[in-house]
C-alpha cells in the first residue's frame, strides 16, 4: 500500500510527491541504498527486509513499517529523499525511553499510542536517520527535511498519532534538526552511551598500557579465566558460519532474552541468517565454543569506521565469558582491521572501566499535543541537566592513566 501526500517547496517552486510506503519491498533496493552514501548497515535495504521478512516488523509486533519517499513530481522514478519510518503501539526495542510520557498522556485520558518513529528497529546505533540524492546542496537538504517534517506531522493528525521521534540520528541530522526545532516544534534529548575508541593501537596489549596497573590486571585477570576453562572464541565472517550455526546462534539469544527480561527475542528466526546472505561483509558472529560444542556467542555489524556490538546469547553461565564474547574480542577485532569506534550497544556502566568512554547521543522528539509538549520540554531541561553530570561523573571511573593516548583524545573531542 502507498500513500500519496503532496506539497510544493516555497524556495524553488518545484513541486514533490511524499509516498508512505507500508514494506520496504515496495521500493527497489537500489533506489533505496542510492540516498545513503555511508555502508552503515542499520539503514540499508537488506537490513529492514530482513527485519520483516522474518516478521520482527509487522503490525502484529508493533512495528508497522511506514517508510516516507520523497520524488520529484517532474522525475516520478528518480528518489531524492527518504526516512525510515514505524508506526508504533508500543515502546519496546526503542532504547530511549518514554514510557512515562505514556502514563501521564493514559492519565490524563489520552492515547499515546499509536505513535511515529524514525529509527533503526531494536538498534540503538548512532547514524543517518534521513536520506537524501547524493551531491544534494545543504539547502536543498534543509528543504527536503522542512518537507518530510510537514508530511510527517501531517500524516501524524491523518492516524491520530500522538507523537514522532527521531532515535539516535547522526551528527550532521541532529544539526540539520536542531535548525528546525522551533519551527518543527521538535524537543531534543540527550542520553549516554558508552563507546570505545581506537587511537593507534598496535594491539590488545599496547590497549592495556593506557590504563592504570590495578585495572589492567583486572581486565587480564577476566581474560585469563575463560582462557583457563579452554573455551575458545573466534570472529568468524558471515560467510564463514554456517547454517546449523546461525540456528544455534538464535536459539542462544532467544533463550538469553527470555532469561533476562521474562520476553521472548525481538528478531526472528530467519533475520541473522538472511543479513547473512545479503550483507555478508558487514556481519561478524563471535563463536565461544567448548569441546567443540557452540555455547555462547554475539552478533557484530561494522562499516568503514565504527564496530557495532549488538545480540549477545549463551547456554551457560560462565564467568567473564559476556566480557570477553561482547567486548575484548571487540576491541581485539577493532586494533586488527583499525577500526576507530567500537559501539557495543546501549547503557552498562559496568564498561567504564573496561575503557569504554562515555558518549553522548541525542533524539528528537514532536508532541501533537501542546500543554504536553510544554511539559516534557521542561522535564528535558532537567534531564540535560543530570545527563550531563552523569557523564561527567562516569569520566571520574575511567580506567586510564593521565598520559594515556585516549585521555588525550577525550580532551580533543570535548574541546572540537
Amino acid at each position: 500500500m502507498k500513500e500519496l501526500f503532496n506539497t510544493r517547496t516555497e524556495k524553488s517552486h518545484q513541486k514533490y510527491t511524499c509516498q508512505f510506503i507500508t514494506s520496504i519491498h515496495h521500493i527497489d533496493a537500489l533506489k533505496w541504498n542510492a540516498l545513503w552514501p555511508s555502508t552503515y548497515p542499520f539503514t540499508q535495504h537488506a537490513f529492514f527486509a530482513a527485519l520483516e521478512n522474518s516478521q520482527s516488523t509487522d503490525a502484529k509486533s508493533g512495528w508497522q513499517p511506514f517508510h516516507l519517499l520523497v520524488f520529484n513530481e517532474s522525475d516520478p522514478e528518480t528518489m531524492i529523499a527518504c526516512c525510515p519510518l514505524f508506526i508504533k503501539s508500543h515502546s519496546y526495542g526503542e532504547y530511549v525511553f518514554d514510557w512515562s510520557w505514556a502514563d501521564a498522556y493514559h492519565q490524563s485520558g489520552l492515547d499515546y499510542y499509536p505513535k511515529l518513529v524514525n529509527a533503526a528497529p531494536f538498534t540503538p546505533a548512532t547514524g543517518p536517520r534521513f536520506g537524501f540524492q547524493e551531491n544534494s546542496s545543504h539547502s536543498d537538504q534543509a528543504s527536503l527535511l522542512s518537507l518530510m517534517l510537514d508530511a510527517i506531522q501531517q500524516k501524524s493528525t491523518d492516524l491520530k498519532a500522538s507523537s514522532f521521534h527521531c532515535l539516535f540520528p547522526s551528527t550532521k541530522n541532529s544539526q540539520q534538526l536542531s535548525n528546525t526545532t522551533k519551527s518543527k516544534r521538535l524537543l531534543k534529548r540527550e542520553g549516554c552511551q558508552f563507546h570505545w575508541f581506537n587511537v593507534g593501537y598496535k594491539d590488545f596489549d599496547d590497549f592495556l598500557t593506557d590504563c592504570v596497573s590495578r585495572k589492567r590486571k583486572m581486565i587480564r585477570k577476566e581474560r585469563k579465566k575463560v582462557s583457563d576453562k579452554n573455551i575458545d572464541i573466534n570472529i568468524l565472517k558471515a560467510n564463514e558460519v554456517s547454517a546449523e550455526d546461525w540456528k544455534t546462534f538464535y536459539s542462544l539469544y532467544h533463550r538469553t532474552y527470555l532469561k533476562r527480561s521474562g520476553r521472548p527475542g525481538y528478531l526472528g528466526e530467519t533475520f541473522f541468517s538472511d543479513l547473512a546472505k545479503s550483507i555478508p561483509e558487514q556481519i561478524l558472529l563471535a563463536k565461544a565454543s567448548l569441546d567443540d560444542v557452540f555455547i555462547a556467542g554475539a552478533v557484530y555489524f561494522r562499516d568503514e569506521e565504527t564496530l557495532y556490538g549488538r545480540y549477545w546469547g549463551t547456554m551457560r553461565e560462565v564467568d567473564g565469558l559476556h566480557f570477553e564474547t561482547c567486548y575484548y574480542k571487540g576491541i581485539e577485532y577493532a586494533i586488527t582491521h583499525k577500526i576507530k569506534r567500537f559501539d557495543p550497544g546501549a547503557q552498562g556502566e559496568h564498561k567504564i572501566q573496561r575503557g569504554f568512554i562515555p558518549s553522548k547521543t541525542v533524539s528528537y522528539h514532536w508532541l501533537a499535543h501542546p500543554e504536553f509538549s510544554e511539559a516534557v520540554a521542561d522535564f528535558l531541561n532537567k534531564e540535560k541537566n543530570y545527563n550531563q553530570k552523569y557523564i561527567d561523573e562516569c569520566k571520574q571511573l575511567l580506567p586510564f592513566n593521565e598520559q594515556a593516548r585516549c585521555m588525550s583524545f577525550l580532551k580533543n573531542k570535548e574541546s572540537s
